[in-house]
C-alpha cells in the first residue's frame, strides 16, 4: 500500500510538472508598438553647416538617438544614426518646397526586448507651386535601419480621415523594406501636390 501510494503521489507530481511546464511553455511572443514625441524645432538644434544654398543641423532625437535635419533648395530631409552618410539613402524629401511639423514621432519597438526606435513619422507641409503658400499635408514615414534608412510611406493628412492611424500602420512595418529596390507606398487617397 506505500508503494502505491508513492507511485500514486509520484504521478501526481509528475503530472503536476507536466501542467505547470506546459502552462509555463514561451508563447510566440509578437512584438509590441509604441510612439513617444520629441520637438523638431531648429532653434534649438545645432547648426552643423550653412550656407546661401541650405544647411545642416545637429538635433534631439529620442533619448539621445542621433537625427540630422537638412535644408536645400527650401526643401527638408531628416536622417539617422551616428553615420549619415552609411545609414540613410541620402537627401530624401517630397518634390514640393516643403517645411517640416514641429513634432516628430518616433515608433518604438520591443522585438529586441528593450524599446528602440524603428520609424519616425513627421508631418511636412507642401507649398502650393503657383503662391507658394503651405496648401498640402504629408505624413512621411521613415524606416531607421543601420545601412538602410529611407523614406517607406506617404500619407495625405487632409484626404485620409486616419492619416496618423495609417502612418503609424506602415511604420510598425519597418525593417522590411528595401531602400535600394523597394518604392515608396503612397497610402490612401493623395492629393497633397
Amino acid at each position: 500500500m506505500a508503494e502505491m501510494v508513492t507511485m500514486k503521489g509520484n504521478s501526481m507530481l509528475a503530472l503536476a510538472v507536466a501542467v505547470l511546464t506546459l502552462g509555463a511553455a514561451p508563447v510566440s511572443a509578437q512584438p509590441g508598438f509604441t510612439s513617444a514625441y520629441t520637438d523638431l524645432d531648429l532653434d534649438t538644434c545645432l547648426v552643423l553647416d550653412a550656407d546661401d544654398f541650405g544647411a545642416s543641423w545637429a538635433c534631439p532625437g529620442y533619448k539621445g538617438f542621433p537625427l540630422m535635419v537638412q535644408e536645400a533648395d527650401l526643401r527638408f530631409s531628416l536622417s539617422y544614426g551616428f553615420n549619415v552618410e552609411k545609414n540613410s539613402a541620402g537627401f530624401q524629401t517630397l518634390p514640393p518646397f516643403n517645411r517640416l511639423g514641429s513634432k516628430l514621432e518616433w515608433r518604438l519597438s520591443n522585438a529586441t526586448g528593450r524599446w528602440f526606435p524603428i520609424a519616425t513619422i513627421v508631418r511636412y507641409h507642401t507649398a502650393d507651386s503657383e503662391t507658394g503658400e503651405d496648401s498640402g499635408e504629408v505624413l512621411v514615414v521613415s524606416q531607421i535601419a543601420e545601412g538602410n534608412s529611407c523614406h517607406i510611406a506617404y500619407i495625405d493628412a487632409k484626404t485620409n480621415a486616419d492619416a496618423n492611424g495609417l502612418a503609424r500602420q506602415a511604420a510598425d512595418k519597418a525593417g522590411h523594406f528595401d531602400c535600394q529596390t523597394d518604392e515608396v507606398e503612397v497610402i490612401g487617397r493623395f492629393q497633397a501636390y
